[in-house]
């Protein structure tokens, strides 16, 4: 067995944990980093929205050896102000600029193509109205509210709505954070990054939904016990999963950063970037917030809850008695890690806690006729002695 596949038996097995959840005052501060940063470019920076959500011109001149400055002199030279040009790929042109009139851009489109020495029917257009681009705009927000709320709805039937909120929690954490990078970077937000952050959207609610569902396996009918509380065993399920976890991630992030590299770092293929950089971003987010931000939020909340407060009492007490007993016979008291292992290792043994559960000795016992014990000879016989 390879050392990759040791690690994801003593994870499952609880040989080792680690204490995502107890730390999760921890992952909070370093999201909380991140959330800022990415407020501060959303508010200070802005996004760099393309002209498709706020309306203006293009044109993109192929197979050119002019350079933007040239391109940018030749613009300027037609009419356009302050037109933003940058190079794609190695020998294409793309010029941006505020709203045009048909005639207006046949214009451009003429002076472009005599500075820079290509045919004008090679010249590609592109003219968005402010209008067109508003609506564009006010629909893709429609598409992400609509996710949100389905997704809520979903968890909140499949689970319960406490479930539902933390791994709302971590969707909207995953969205600012790759919204933010896109404000600090100048990133170009085209309908196709929109795609891009709809599918990690997805991709991050998949994981969480892997990780709840065997919280919910592990904590089933946890209240019955008084072995673990409801924070550790979502922490066992979180170490069971986490191997699974990490290995999607690397599949699903290596194809992306292969379109980063390869597709628009050495092939120049700009029109992937907008989408590459989205999935990147927005998989490694969402394999984070799956793992140190919505099972931590799900237990926290499920902690507060009554029942809940009242299992962590017992436990305490239990384990209190555990450690008393120790030491009144000589013994050096195990200590409080040890006995969470102890009784995680107890219930991995029988399957799940909630198995486990009905084997426990508080469980009540079977019901039923009791046996009498047999006897040798009847009463008359022992009237005739």
């Amino acid at each position: 067995m390879s050392r990759l596949g040791n690690i994801a038996h003593q994870l499952y097995s609880g040989e080792v944990s680690y204490d995502f959840v107890g730390k999760r005052r921890r992952w909070y501060a370093v999201s909380a980093v991140f959330l800022v940063l990415a407020l501060i470019g959303l508010f200070g920076r802005g996004l760099n929205t393309g002209i498709e959500f706020q309306g203006g011109s293009e044109f993109v001149v192929p197979n050119t050896t002019a350079t933007v400055e040239q391109a940018r002199a030749s613009a300027e030279a037609a009419g356009l102000t302050d037109p933003v040009v940058t190079q794609v790929g190695g020998d294409t042109i793309r010029i941006q600029s505020t709203p045009l009139t048909p005639a207006e851009s046949a214009e451009v489109t003429a002076q472009l193509a005599d500075d820079l020495g290509v045919d004008s029917s090679t010249i590609g257009v592109q003219l968005v109205g402010p209008s067109w681009g508003a609506d564009i705009t006010q629909r893709a927000l429609q598409g992400l509210v609509a996710f949100l709320v389905l997704v809520t709805i979903f968890l909140a039937f499949y689970f319960e709505w406490r479930l539902a909120v933390a791994a709302l929690i971590a969707l909207i954490h995953d969205l600012l954070i790759t919204i933010g990078i896109y404000a600090l970077t100048g990133f170009e937000v085209t309908p196709a990054t929109v795609i891009g952050v709809l599918t990690i959207l997805g991709f991050s609610l998949y994981d969480t939904v892997v990780v709840f569902d065997k919280v919910k396996e592990n904590t089933r009918g946890i209240t019955a016990s008084n072995r673990v509380t409801y924070s550790e065993a979502a922490n066992l399920a979180l170490n069971q999963t986490l191997v699974r976890s990490i290995n999607t991630s690397i599949v699903a992030l290596l194809p992306v950063a292969a379109i980063l590299i390869i597709g628009v770092g050495l092939l120049g293929a700009g029109t992937l970037k907008d989408l590459s950089l989205a999935l990147f971003i927005g998989t490694a987010a969402g394999t984070y917030s799956s793992i140190f931000i919505a099972t931590p939020v799900a237990a926290q909340l499920q902690e507060r809850r009554p029942e809940m407060k009242a299992l962590a009492a017992r436990v305490a007490a239990r384990r209190a008695g555990a450690e008393g007993r120790a030491r009144r016979k000589g013994g050096s008291a195990p200590a409080g890690g040890t006995l969470v292992a102890d009784e995680l290792d107890t219930a991995i043994e029988h399957g799940t806690i909630a198995e486990q559960l009905s084997s426990s000795p508080s469980a009540p016992q079977p019901s039923g006729p009791r046996a009498q014990p047999k006897r040798n000879q009847t009463r008359s016989q022992r009237k005739k002695r």
